[in-house]
This record gives structure tokens, sequence and C-alpha cells, in this order.
């Protein structure tokens, strides 16, 4: 089965949005804000044999069911958000990251934009400034969107040894992050994408909150916020998202 099938002809030289799986899921709810605010349909999707199993209905009665992993566009708009809905399979996160990258460069994204999410816990006194960080990998070229919000570049809160010394990574270790180290560290050589990749520092719980205001920066970042008159919440966010409300009546 090929890495990607596509259900629709549109063309991917676009802004690709591209989630993380990661702390508190942040990164996904703001993909999902996206999604519904710009009303993206699902122009393809992904070999489900790479992510833990997982099938839903679609939003608002379509016909069919989502999958793992799937990719949202329109003909006319230029974004495309790749939406991932379940973790890679343990062994098989790195083929993953391969194919990924094989894929962004094959499909000529016009740019990237990892977005995932840091453990809150992790935080040190200095990023207590703003919960927005960046990383702008040195084998990709510079993202072009980053004057539009100038936003601190991210240092790991965890001290990092290598061959025994204390220093940072080229690609500074992100506790929650997922898999955004290993996707940005395996860049190859002769990568021609502009590519950046944005950290939110999250706790979990109910992050309805954190993924709008993650969404927010990411249409500042992506060059599209005028395209979002206002931000719509997607129907099945109505279902128990964080679990359904405590009788009241149990409080008196």
């Amino acid at each position: 089965m090929p890495f990607y099938t596509p259900k629709a002809n549109v063309s991917l030289e676009k802004t690709l949005i591209l989630p993380v799986v990661s702390a508190a899921n942040v990164s996904q709810l703001a993909a999902d804000l996206l999604i519904a605010s710009l009303s993206l349909k699902c122009i393809g999707s992904f070999d489900p044999g790479y992510f833990i199993p997982m099938v839903g209905s679609r939003e608002d009665g379509e016909d069919g069911i989502c999958t793992a992993c799937e990719l949202y566009s329109r003909d006319d708009k230029n974004i495309i958000v790749m939406q991932q809905r379940s973790p890679p399979l343990k062994a098989r996160k790195q083929e993953f990251v391969h194919e990924l990258l094989s894929f962004l460069q094959e499909s000529h994204f016009s740019a990237v934009l990892f977005a995932s999410g840091v453990d809150l816990s992790n935080r040190t006194d200095a990023q207590m400034i703003t919960p927005f960080y960046i990383i702008s990998p040195k084998t990709a070229p510079s993202y072009p969107g980053l004057a539009n919000i100038p936003l601190p570049e991210y240092t790991s809160p965890v001290p990092q040894y290598i061959d025994g010394a204390n220093a940072e990574p080229t690609i500074p270790f992100i506790p929650g992050g997922g898999l955004t180290r290993r996707i940005l560290s395996s860049l190859p050589s002769g990568y021609t994408i502009p590519t950046v990749a944005l950290l939110q520092f999250v706790p979990e719980g109910d992050n309805k909150g954190d993924a709008q205001a993650l969404a927010s920066v990411i249409a500042q970042v992506g060059n599209f916020n005028d395209l979002i008159t206002a931000w719509k919440q997607p129907g099945s966010w109505g279902a128990g998202l964080f679990g359904t409300p405590h009788d009241q009546t149990l409080y008196g």
C-alpha cells in the first residue's frame, strides 16, 4: 500500500500544517479548529499500517469513516492540514519518519509548519514569558512567516549530555514532544522546504483554550489569519471531548 493515497485532485504545493501527537494532544485539537474554521475537506489518507489502529465517524454526518492520519484542504485555500489522530506504532516510528520526510519532499509543499505540545511541568523560570517557542532547523531553509509574529527560539528545559559533556544538541530535547525532535533531526541533506516547528507549553486537562491559542499563532505564522473570521469548533467536540459533565446534583 502506498504511504499516501489521494482522494481528491488537489495540488499539494501549499503550506502544510503538520501537528505531531504530543503533550495534551494540543496540536491535534488546533488542527481540528483549523479544519472546521476553514471548512477544509479530506483530500487523502495515509497508510494506516503505520499507526495504532483507529477509525471514527466523520464530522457533520458525512459519508465514510475517518482514519488514523489524513490530509485536509480546499482548492481555494493555500493551506493543507494533516490530522494525525493516532501515534505511530513503536516498531515503525523510524520507518514512519523516513516515509513522511520522503512524502514532504516529493509533494513539493511550499512550506511546512510542525506543531507540538511540550510538557508544562518541565518549563523553566526563563520560559514563563510566553508558552510559545519555535525551532528553526539549520538543515532547512528559513520559514518566511516568522516575521509576522516574532517568537523566541526554544531551548530544552532539561540538561542534555553528549559524549559525556553538557551540551545542547542540534535539535534540543522536547519533553512530551512525541516524534517532533526525531523528525527535525532526520531532515536529510538537500532538504529544500522552508520549515519551522511551533511549540507550546501545555498542561494535561481541558485544553480547548490552549488549542485555540495555538491555532491562532499557527494562522499568524502561516500568514492566513485573514481567512478566519471566527473560530468554529467541530461538532465532535460537543460529544464528550473531555468526558461528559458531572451530574450537578452530586454537589447539592
